[in-house]
């Protein structure tokens, strides 16, 4: 049996105590508990504590330690049961200790993978471009289960999977003038597959925005493109040729054969 001779705070740490004890001859540093293991325990000066106790205390300050770091890792944002496990790993908690830390991180409702799924889906959704698909992947990968990541992305619905879709190839258009409007469609259509979408809604958002075709927008973008391939081949063809290779090369980049002839006509004008 020992007795706790003092109780001192930690300099670099107010919220933490370093227990000394007697044995009946010398006093010595015993071991140290956070505040909360101090007041549960109720531990104080003269308290007699028998090895056992001793060995459960050290052994509920561990737990509450790594609990803590736990609770900082929540602090920046949610995190799935996958996460969590793997951070305490990391920061080589005991198995046994890391069952137990989550299952009252779970009971205080700190950690539920159905309401991360929920708020990850809600947080993609107006904050991304990402579709429901690729956010689908994104939880699956953090630790999700594939039936309850496909539950959570069915709150992302087609009105609004459409309108974050025509938003995005709005601005998109908008800024790539030097090629085909047919070009530019093809690679955004290209685009929102990778981003996860589906191919009905980028159909149906493709079919809109092509009525918003700019003749003008698209008759400088040929220009372009065709005096390119001029300064490219005019060196080594002529005449037919020539005329054949450029009708080519602009058809294959999304131009109608209309302004491409309107073109040819300019360039090989008598």
């Amino acid at each position: 049996m020992k007795k706790i001779a003092r109780i001192t705070t930690q300099k670099k740490s107010k919220d933490r105590y370093n227990i000394f004890l007697n044995d009946g001859q010398d006093e010595k540093y015993g071991f140290s508990v956070d505040e909360a293991i101090l007041v549960e325990f109720n531990l104080r000066k003269d308290l007699e504590l028998e090895e056992s106790t001793i060995d459960a205390l050290i052994q509920k300050d561990t737990i509450h330690k790594s609990y803590t770091q736990a609770i900082h890792f929540l602090s920046y944002r949610m995190r799935t049961k996958k996460e969590m496990h793997d951070y305490l790993l990391k920061k080589e908690v005991d198995e046994a200790h890391i069952n137990e830390i989550m299952e009252k991180l779970k009971t205080e409702n700190l950690l539920d993978d159905q309401q991360f799924a929920d708020m990850f889906v809600r947080s993609r959704m107006n904050t991304s471009t990402k579709g429901p698909m690729l956010i689908k992947k994104e939880l699956i990968e953090k630790g999700i289960s594939a039936s309850l990541a496909s539950q959570a992305v069915e709150q992302y619905p087609y009105e609004v999977q459409y309108e974050n879709i025509t938003k995005w190839m709005k601005k998109k258009l908008t800024t790539g003038k030097k090629d085909s409007f047919r070009k530019q469609v093809q690679q955004l259509q290209a685009t929102l597959m990778q981003k996860g979408f589906t191919q009905d809604v980028i159909t149906e958002a493709l079919a809109d925005i092509n009525g918003q075709k700019d003749e003008a927008t698209e008759w400088n973008a040929l220009v372009y493109q065709g005096e390119k391939l001029l300064r490219k081949h005019e060196t080594k063809l002529n005449g037919d040729k020539l005329r054949n290779k450029l009708k080519q090369g602009l058809f294959g980049k999304g131009f109608s054969i209309a302004l491409i002839n309107q073109f040819l006509e300019e360039v090989f004008e008598e």
